[in-house]
């Protein structure tokens, strides 16, 4: 199975758009993606992956007719059976230092690291290093750098955005 967590909203379904697009069909079923929040709130939102169709006007659309539909709700969309099949909410507290899980081939962490005080940041990347299988991948904000304490446990692999891999 190819295991990755991610943020909630609809960056969750970003994600598994993008996976989609680039993998079989048949490869893709293989694909979980754990969608992560302290905020239980997040959880229904992801569960629902019903959106205001203002949310969704920027995506190309080829891409939203294939990957959305109708919701009952007027103005509304619903993300597609497949992409939601591959989306698994649950709770998490990054600073309880306890990983979702092991051997995940890739950790999106957006808008998240910013939150936390300095000295709970290089813990965290450490508990993502523990959790990724050899040659994961980290993703994180633009704005997010890798603190010199936490460079031994990455690689970055794009020189223009926050790309890294597992070492």
């Amino acid at each position: 199975m190819w295991d990755a967590g991610c943020a909630t909203g609809p960056e969750v379904y970003s994600l598994a758009i993008v996976l989609r697009e680039n993998m079989s069909e048949f490869v893709f079923r293989n694909v979980r993606i754990w969608a992560t929040d302290i905020d239980d709130q997040f959880a229904e939102i992801v569960r629902r992956a019903r959106y205001e169709e203002e949310e969704v006007k920027r995506i190309p659309g080829e891409l939203l007719e294939k990957y959305f539909a109708p919701a009952e709700e007027t103005g509304h969309v619903v993300v597609a059976e497949p992409l939601r099949r591959a989306v698994t909410f649950c709770h998490h507290d990054l600073t309880s230092l306890e990983p979702i899980r092991e051997g995940l081939c890739l950790i999106v962490c957006k808008n998240v690291l910013l939150h936390l005080r300095s000295e709970q940041v290089t813990p965290v990347l450490k508990m993502f290093r523990d959790a990724l299988d050899t040659g994961g991948f980290l993703v994180t904000e633009q704005t997010q750098k890798m603190p010199a304490r936490a460079s031994a446990w990455f690689r970055r692999v794009a020189a223009d955005g926050q790309v890294f891999e597992r070492v």
